[in-house]
């Protein structure tokens, strides 16, 4: 059992999936204080990756994407304040004040608080059918614009504005994907993946356009009618969807006075400049033992792993976060599994043949696997993420021969160890 008094109270502030799973984690560890969980959305939390698949899709309803049954929080003694929204942080009194009025002491604080779309300041971006894609709330307001025949604009070709493109086009929308890099997926895949991904969208019907400027949107009657160009090209819409990236919600801790940047400031147990305030998931930049830098992760798996570290550090068990990054993404018949940053290579090596729609990206610094990118091949991907969390050295011919097993390359090590 836990030494901590059990009169302590933790407060989460976000009931994402980091927030979720911290408070969990802590009665799994042994915690026997309070703990108080608090969500701004009038739903118990949710897992966010099947909003821009199934969901929107319509495959799945808002119940099945519960990350937990309200009796397990129940059973776990787990006090849910939904909804409810945190305006600030009093560190002198040890006390969140909440938007209408109430307040709630603390002993311990965990800052879950996310992130929100990043807006498009252009004109006309202000119209009610110029959405984002983050919440519930978002995809059933984007539900009700996915009529069959009308024409939807995707801003953005990073991995939501793809699965958006990907479903929608299925559902008999007109889909255009706009992206002002030369490629899409361009922050986090190598040209031969990118280039991939824009035959398979293309293929199926979505007008993919690289490398162009948006200049702004044309109005009728209060909504968007037009996307147009740098170029003067007018692009005819019923609706756009903006994915343009995800800015932290870091404004409790700035306010607060604690360190941030590029997310709230944490250190490998995930404390911030404050011992008794934590921060977890996508809000919170912790230092990677693998990759040697700071890095600020928006990913499950990530949100994951940072909730049972910090769990553990409130139960004075300290515990380095060292997690190798992976991330996933569905798109049609496609399941792209990515482990590792590609980063810093100097060659990528594919493994198989993209025509077949089944292959690997490895990528290579100084003959050492830093990240793969692996589709329609979950076996191999399981293999990978031992390589990338190794930096095993490979040779590219070896890696290319499919008649050579992945599992070659493993140490004993690795292989005994479970994934």
């Amino acid at each position: 059992m836990s030494d901590i008094p059990s009169q302590q109270t933790t407060v989460i502030v976000g009931a994402g999936q980091a927030g979720s799973e911290v408070a969990t984690s802590l009665r799994q560890q042994g915690y026997t204080g309070r703990v108080v969980l608090i969500g701004d959305e009038p739903h118990l939390p949710y897992r966010r990756p099947p909003l821009s698949k199934a969901y929107l899709a319509g495959e799945a309803d808002a119940t099945s994407l519960l990350i937990k049954p309200r009796a397990t929080y129940e059973k776990a003694k787990v006090e849910l304040l939904i909804p409810a929204q945190v305006v600030g942080v009093n560190r002198d009194a040890s006390r969140i004040e909440l938007a209408d009025g109430r307040v709630q002491t603390y002993d311990k604080l965990v800052l879950a608080t996310g992130g929100r779309p990043r807006p498009l300041q252009l004109p006309g971006a202000d119209a009610p059918n110029v959405l984002t894609l983050r919440t519930l709330a978002d995809v059933d307001a984007i539900r009700r614009e996915m009529q069959p025949g009308h024409r939807l604009v995707v801003v953005g070709g990073g991995y939501i504005g793809l699965e958006l493109a990907a479903v929608a086009v299925k559902l008999g929308l007109k889909v255009t994907v706009l992206e002002s890099a030369p490629r899409v997926l361009v922050r986090v895949t190598a040209p031969e993946m990118s280039a991939f991904y824009a035959r398979v969208h293309r293929e199926a019907g979505v007008n993919v356009r690289t490398g162009v400027a948006l200049q702004r949107f044309d109005q009728q009657a209060g909504r968007v009618s037009a996307a147009v160009l740098a170029d003067g090209t007018r692009i005819q819409t019923d609706v756009v969807v903006v994915g343009i990236g995800l800015i932290p919600n870091v404004e409790l801790a700035r306010n607060a006075a604690l360190e941030v940047g590029d997310g709230i400031m944490v250190d490998e147990h995930g404390r911030t400049s404050d011992p008794d305030i934590l921060a977890v998931g996508d809000c919170a930049n912790q230092p990677n033992a693998w990759l040697g830098r700071r890095l600020r992760m928006e990913s499950v798996p990530n949100a994951m792993e940072q909730a049972r570290t910090v769990a553990a550090t409130l139960c004075g068990k300290l515990q380095a976060f060292r997690a190798v990054p992976w991330f996933w993404s569905d798109q049609y018949d496609l399941k792209l599994q990515m482990v590792g940053l590609s980063q810093g290579y100097d060659q990528v090596v594919l493994r198989g043949d993209p025509s077949s729609r089944s292959f690997c990206a490895f990528y290579l610094c100084d003959g050492a696997v830093v990240a793969v990118d692996a589709v329609n091949r979950a076996g191999e991907f399981m293999v990978a993420k031992r390589l990338v969390a190794e930096r095993v050295r490979a040779d590219a011919q070896c890696i290319a021969d499919e008649k050579q097993p992945l599992q070659a390359l493993l140490t004993p090590a690795s292989m005994a160890t479970p994934s």
